[in-house]
């Protein structure tokens, strides 16, 4: 048996291939190894996986995950693996190179991954050609849930947000500006706290329109002023993009790419399916 999983910073999607050939899909936490210790990891997953799965007779694990960028950073979420998974042989990637497969699978293109973070790359087929570094939610991550998110809480706690938006806002989650500091600062996993608020633009989008389509297309424009524009010949690639916000947004993702002269190819909100046919093509030898 095989397991195949692709881990943002919020959310890993994990897709296992019994003996039999059939699917079983389930889901964790996010696993980034810049927030999460090994045994943080271990403990999670232990608690996480369902019942019916035996760790121990799974055979490979191909785990592509956000953050896992380095070998230093990769052995973190390795390590993890091998105290959960004791008997596979365990291959760590990046999630960018798992949402290069799953959008270009063997052809040659540009893609990028919006949801919790940001990210994005030239792909020659194989691996990633070239990848200007998104340098995280403090210094970057333009585009991505964070960004957006840290953009509606600035504005609801100077008052710059629409007054009905404010009081639903308030109404759902009951957060003073002190609550917010908190969290930022003090709690762990700033970056999920921040992106968690992209989805409540979502969902007060259609009442909304005018705020919700600046807050949004101000996040696109800095994806590509600060990112896709500094790749050479970037207007003769098609936008691919793996991700929930992308996603949920492509709407406006579309326009801001047309103001940059650059096409729309394909858009999913996860890569998990389309990375296992990948995997699952006959005579495939997946490196990572």
């Amino acid at each position: 048996m095989i397991v195949i999983a692709d881990g943002g910073s919020t959310k890993t999607n994990w897709c296992l291939i019994n003996e039999a050939g059939r699917k079983i899909h389930f889901n964790t936490e996010g696993y980034n190894p810049y927030f999460s210790r090994t045994d943080y990891i271990v403990e999670s997953l232990k608690k996480s996986l369902p019942d019916h799965l035996e760790a121990d007779k799974l055979t490979e694990v191909y785990y592509y995950g956000a953050g896992c960028s380095t070998d230093a950073l990769k052995k973190i979420v390795a390590d993890a693996m091998g105290q959960v998974f004791v008997n596979a042989a365990i291959f760590i990637g990046h999630d960018l190179l798992a949402s290069c497969r799953a959008l270009l699978g063997d052809e040659p293109g540009f893609a990028a991954i919006l949801g919790t973070g940001t990210n994005s790359c030239l792909y020659n087929g194989n691996d990633i050609s070239l990848n200007i570094d998104s340098l995280g939610y403090f210094l970057g991550d333009e585009g991505s849930g964070c960004f957006i998110g840290k953009r509606i809480l600035g504005d609801y706690m100077k008052g710059y947000m629409p007054k009905g938006l404010r009081e639903s806002f308030y109404d759902n989650f009951a957060l003073t500006n002190e609550d917010i500091f908190d969290h930022i600062y003090n709690k762990p996993l700033p970056n999920r706290f921040c992106a968690g608020f992209s989805k409540f633009l979502y969902d007060f989008k259609d009442n909304y329109e005018d705020y919700a389509f600046s807050t949004v297309e101000y996040a696109f424009t800095a994806f590509f002023e600060n990112l896709v524009i500094h790749y050479p010949n970037y207007k003769d690639y098609s936008l691919n993009c793996v991700g929930s916000v992308g996603y949920s947004f492509r709407d406006i993702l579309s326009i801001v790419a047309d103001r940059y002269e650059m096409g729309v190819g394909k858009i999913i909100r996860s890569p998990i399916d389309d990375l296992v046919d990948y995997h699952m093509q006959p005579a495939r030898k997946v490196s990572l």
